[in-house]
């Protein structure tokens, strides 16, 4: 008689997206309520209609663009393995990918200063549509090609729809009550965008993969049009920029010449918080599915944004009402409770729902982290050259990146719990870098146009 072994797959619990889901809702419902010192966001009467116009539209364009960026990530290496591509190429085109932004992506954050920033959007929008026509028209599309123009395009869209944002909002002289409020519902579209990412390309599949990505490939294509559509609409009138020359100059004085080393802090950390998410990003789903154990990545993934999601609601919690807590002081033990996390990740892989709850933690503290790095940047940071230095401090996390996937994808040099512990260890230097900020308080960087 023959024993039969049945294997289970390890899947969260419903009551898991049903936590989510409802902290969020209660989280966004009571808000009004617990910050009455203040009105809320864009039922501030101090926010001219003009203003709150373009900020509607600016956050569809965004959720829409997320939605976008998402489609790609659904089918990842099982798309390049369904044409074909092997192990070993899938890690040149990844390499070729970090190389293009590595290179190409300082030119392209001075660019959008220099140009105006919704033109940067634009061309994200655009680099999308290409990818997706450039799919449905070709049946095996050279896989470095597309890695190359997603990768820029998530270059741009790291720093170019912030910096958008940002430089209306100085253009139409509004409060910063309202930008704050627009930087946590940034993060919290983009969690849910991306979820409905998922959502989508898995109904356009319907269990038939080879549809599937036929089908997400003429989403994007739509969705981009549909972007490109709307940016046009939205961006009315010529941004101000500043003459090449200003520009240059001020350039090399306030982030290359060191004039305010507050900046060189905040760009650090930011480095270091791009190194750890990207290595996370590689490795989270190998350290799931160690040691043969099986798991429903797609679950799970939605679990991380969920958690994310929920963080970024947490921010107007922290730095409103009767609790006005400095970004600085947050941000401070953030880093160090994320570098704990990971830090127990390397060490061990731990049982897998011990691990989504590690996880989860993690995304949970990014979600709440991107918000305040982006209320730090408007603090320390002159709008006119925040493209550039957003771009510029994702330099040293790119080259980090880059030689991590040659060691580990082609001389096997570097262990995966080595590469965990390294996003760890970088964690706890961003931590010491905001305690450093933290200490000097915040810059009068009105004053750099003087220069």
């Amino acid at each position: 008689m023959g024993v039969v072994i049945e294997s289970s797959v390890w899947e969260p619990s419903p009551s898991v997206f049903v936590f989510f889901f409802v902290c969020t809702f209660f989280s966004i419902l009571l808000l009004p309520y617990y910050a009455k010192s203040r009105t809320f966001g864009s039922f501030d009467h101090g926010v001219s209609s003009s203003f709150v116009r373009f900020q509607r539209w600016f956050l569809f364009i965004y959720a829409l663009s997320s939605v976008v960026e998402g489609l790609w990530s659904v089918f990842g290496d099982f798309e390049l393995a369904y044409y074909g591509v092997r192990k070993e190429s899938m890690v040149f085109c990844l390499c070729v990918g970090c190389a293009a932004i590595l290179i190409a992506g300082p030119v392209l954050g001075v660019l959008s200063d220099l140009i105006g920033h919704q033109k940067i959007c634009l061309l994200f929008c655009v680099l999308h549509f290409v990818v997706g026509a450039w799919k449905r028209i070709t049946r095996s599309p050279i896989a470095w090609f597309v890695n190359v123009c997603l990768s820029l395009s998530s270059l741009m869209f790291s720093f170019g729809f912030e910096t958008w944002m940002v430089v209306e909002h100085e253009k139409q002289s509004q409060r910063n009550h309202s930008l704050n409020d627009t930087f946590w519902l940034m993060s919290f579209l983009e969690s849910a965008s991306l979820i409905g990412s998922q959502v989508l390309a898995n109904w356009l599949a319907d269990n038939n993969n080879q549809r599937g990505i036929a089908s997400s490939a003429t989403a994007s294509l739509l969705l981009s049009l549909v972007a490109i559509i709307s940016i046009f609409r939205t961006a009315k009138g010529s941004l101000k920029t500043l003459a090449f020359r200003d520009y240059t100059t001020a350039f090399c004085s306030y982030v290359l010449g060191g004039k305010d080393n507050r900046i060189w802090l905040l760009g650090t950390s930011q480095a270091c918080l791009q190194f750890a998410i990207a290595v996370f990003w590689t490795l989270w789903a190998p350290t799931m599915v160690a040691d043969g154990r099986e798991v429903n990545l797609g679950l799970i993934y939605t679990c991380l944004l969920g958690a994310r999601m929920l963080g970024s609601t947490v921010f107007p919690w922290l730095l409103s009402g009767e609790s006005l807590l400095r970004a600085e002081d947050c941000l401070v033990y953030i880093y160090a409770i994320l570098g704990i996390v990971l830090s127990i990740v390397a060490y061990d892989y731990q049982e897998v729902g011990f691990l989504v709850v590690l996880f989860c933690l993690f995304h949970g503290g990014y979600g709440l982290m991107l918000p305040l790095l982006a209320r730090l940047r408007t603090m320390y940071v002159p709008n006119e050259l925040r493209g550039g230095m957003m771009s510029l401090s994702q330099v040293p996390a790119n080259a980090a990146v880059l030689f991590c996937l040659i060691q580990r994808g082609y001389g096997h040099r570097i262990e995966n719990s080595t590469m965990m512990a390294s996003s760890a260890v970088s964690l706890f230097i961003a931590s010491g870098c905001i305690f450093s900020l933290r200490r000097w308080g915040k810059p009068p960087h009105q004053d750099w146009h003087k220069l």
